[in-house]
Order: structure tokens, then C-alpha cells, then sequence
């Protein structure tokens, strides 16, 4: 077998196993079979509690409690007693003229003094769509061009990126994290011999994530790192874009817990979501409540993402899950009794098909940056 089919065979195989990884193990499946065999709990729930939609109620601050279509920058502004705890960022509306666009951009780095890296979301969005990472002025304003969507400028912050997933029913007196997420970005590391795709398809963790990466990197597949060199697959917190999550509950603490408690109660009308945040001063400081930034803060759609840490069972996810809209249900209920409104399924029907227009709109992923 010369070595050019040698290749090509092996290719093949590890591209089987791709594909055979990502059938069997739940943490891959697509949202719509996973979630299947949820949705007789959530019709118990809605029949316990009052109706299909009570957990809309959860967070009366937010749209919908955070279903779909919530607009993040208002979140954001809801944090604004927390602010040193908050990544600073800006809203680009989507119907300006590119000129005004820029402007805003500019205006927000000045005023706060980042520079490049800065990242791009869009006001309303989910699962990390069209959150792109921007590294030069050129690239800002192509990015800006590209969308009509409303969208977020943040500042990059980096360091360890993790999910604090937080509840507080209106009657309790303080409020608790329910799991902690610890999401890693998978590298692999070249040895002067394999190209990129070889490096991706052989490591035992990027094969089941084959396809996300090898779109990623489809135009320097066949490049060598050179030895020792480390290539980064990822620079999102977000599963389906190729990042790893692990059980992080190693990193609670009382303070960590109390300097959450704090956040939330600071924002009037929120009970009930994940918390993403990075840390850029360090593990033993995020420990004792400090060192971290919070990037975004998603409502009654959260996950408890710690369940994707690959040796979580597919049955004890599915006991967390279960608690956790138990829990919203809950809380949606209390507030109801306080005099909360629900939101009606027409409505969430009517945000979803809205929502739906827009992530039309949102930014495709931005090439990668060149390895070698």
C-alpha cells in the first residue's frame, strides 16, 4: 500500500469513527432528540403548575423569562449595580448606515480603552450564533457591513471560561448555584510531520468533533504545525462550536455562591439562569469571588451544562434537567401568585418565528487565523 493510500485509508476510518462517536454519545445528539423524552415531564409540569408557559414567569425582568428572543444588551443593563463584575460592552443597531456603525464601535473602544481583539454578538441570539471574535480594525468593519442585526461590541476578556447556573425562589432569603460548567477549548499539538487534519482526526476527544474543526480550518487542513507547536481548535464557550464542558463543581465555595447571590439579587426581577464568565484573575481568586467577568447571562432556556462533561450518564442528565424545570416551574408559579403575568404560548410562538428571521442575519464564522 503506498503511502498516499495509507493515508487516505486511515482518514476514512477515523472519519467512521467520527460519525459513530457523535451517534452514541448523547452529549452530541442534536437538541430536538435529546430533548424528546422530556416533554411528557414538561406537560406534568404545566398541568402541576397552571399552565404550559408558568416558567416564563421565573424572570419577570427579561422577555419571556429568557425563552427566545430576549435581548441580551438589556440583560446586560440589568447587571449595570454589579458593573465591575460585567464585560463592558455596547449596542450597534442594525439599521444604521455602516458610517454610524463604525462610529459607535470606535466610540465604545475609546471611551473604554479596548482595542482589538473584541467581540461581535447579536442582541438576539442562542447556542453562540453569529458570535464571532474580531481582531483588526478591517475585520470590524467588514463584520459590521456583513450584518443588519442589532449587535453587541464587548471586550475580549480572557482566561478559563466557565457556567454558573443560579436560582432563587422569591420567597427564600438568599439563592444558590444549582452547577458550575468548566469549558475547556480543545488544541492539539503538532509534531512536524502530521498535517492539521491529521493532528484533528487522531486525538482521541477532537475526532467527535471532527466536523465542527474541519470546516473551521478547511482552507489550512493541509498545513504542518511545526513540533511542540499548540494549534487551538475553539475560543468560544459554546458546545456546539466545538468547546468541552466539564463538571465544574470542584470550584464552589460559599463566597463564590454569596458573590453570585449578590449579582443576582442586584438585578430586580431575575430568579432563574446561567451565568457565563471568564476568569482573568485566576482559579483561587474566582474561588473567593473575585477575578471574573460575566460575559452574558442567559435565562429560562439555560442548560446546566455541566451534564456534557462526557462522563456524565445519559440518565443522570437527564435527573438534572428534570430538576431544573421543576425548579423553574417553581419559581414561575411563586411569581405568578405575586401578581407576575405568563407568557402566553401564542406570544413565545410569535418570538420564536421572530427570532428565527433574525438569526438570518447573523454573522457567519470568520476564517481562522493563520497558524504557521
Amino acid at each position: 500500500m503506498t503511502p498516499a493510500l495509507s493515508r487516505a485509508v486511515q482518514r476514512k476510518r477515523r472519519l467512521f469513527v467520527s460519525r459513530w462517536r457523535r451517534s452514541t454519545r448523547w452529549e452530541f445528539w442534536p437538541s430536538w432528540i435529546f430533548y424528546a423524552p422530556l416533554v411528557p415531564y414538561l406537560a406534568y409540569l404545566g398541568a402541576k403548575y397552571g399552565g404550559m408557559t408558568t416558567f416564563t414567569a421565573a424572570n419577570p425582568a427579561i422577555e419571556g423569562g429568557g425563552f427566545v428572543r430576549e435581548s441580551k444588551f438589556d440583560i446586560l443593563q440589568g447587571l449595570a449595580g454589579s458593573s465591575q463584575y460585567v464585560a463592558r460592552a455596547a449596542l450597534i443597531r442594525g439599521d444604521r448606515p455602516l458610517r454610524q456603525k463604525i462610529e459607535v464601535a470606535r466610540r465604545f473602544m475609546a471611551t473604554h480603552d479596548v482595542s482589538c481583539p473584541v467581540v461581535l454578538k447579536p442582541n438576539y441570539g442562542q447556542r453562540g450564533s453569529g458570535v464571532v471574535v474580531v481582531r483588526s480594525a478591517e475585520a470590524l468593519e467588514t463584520c459590521l457591513e456583513k450584518t443588519s442585526a442589532d449587535t453587541i461590541i464587548q471586550e475580549h476578556i480572557g482566561g478559563l471560561e466557565f457556567g454558573i447556573f443560579y436560582y432563587r425562589r422569591p420567597s427564600e432569603p438568599r439563592g444558590r448555584i444549582l452547577s458550575i460548567t468548566e469549558k475547556q477549548f480543545p488544541s492539539v499539538i503538532g509534531d512536524g510531520r502530521r498535517t492539521l487534519e491529521q493532528l484533528i482526526l487522531d486525538d482521541d476527544r477532537t475526532v467527535s468533533a471532527a466536523p465542527v474543526y474541519l470546516a473551521r480550518f478547511k482552507s489550512r487542513l493541509h498545513r504542518v504545525p511545526a513540533t511542540d507547536q499548540m494549534v487551538s481548535l475553539a475560543e468560544l464557550g459554546t458546545h456546539c462550536r466545538g468547546a468541552m464542558f466539564l463538571d465544574g463543581r470542584w470550584a464552589w465555595t460559599r463566597a463564590l455562591e454569596a458573590r453570585f447571590d449578590g449579582i443576582a439579587r442586584a438585578f430586580d426581577g431575575f430568579y432563574f439562569g446561567r451565568f457565563d464568565v471568564r476568569v482573568h484573575g485566576g482559579i483561587d481568586a474566582f474561588r473567593a469571588g473575585k477575578g471574573f467577568k460575566i460575559i452574558e447571562l442567559n435565562g429560562v432556556t439555560s442548560e446546566a451544562t455541566h451534564i456534557y462533561d462526557p462522563s456524565t450518564p445519559l440518565l443522570a442528565a437527564y435527573r438534572v434537567l428534570m430538576e431544573q424545570w421543576r425548579i423553574a416551574f417553581e419559581i414561575g408559579a411563586e411569581n405568578r401568585r405575586l401578581g407576575v403575568g405568563v407568557t402566553p404560548l401564542s406570544r413565545l410562538a410569535r418570538l420564536t418565528r421572530e427570532y428565527m428571521r433574525i438569526s438570518e442575519q447573523h454573522l457567519p464564522e470568520l476564517p481562522s487565523a493563520d497558524l504557521l
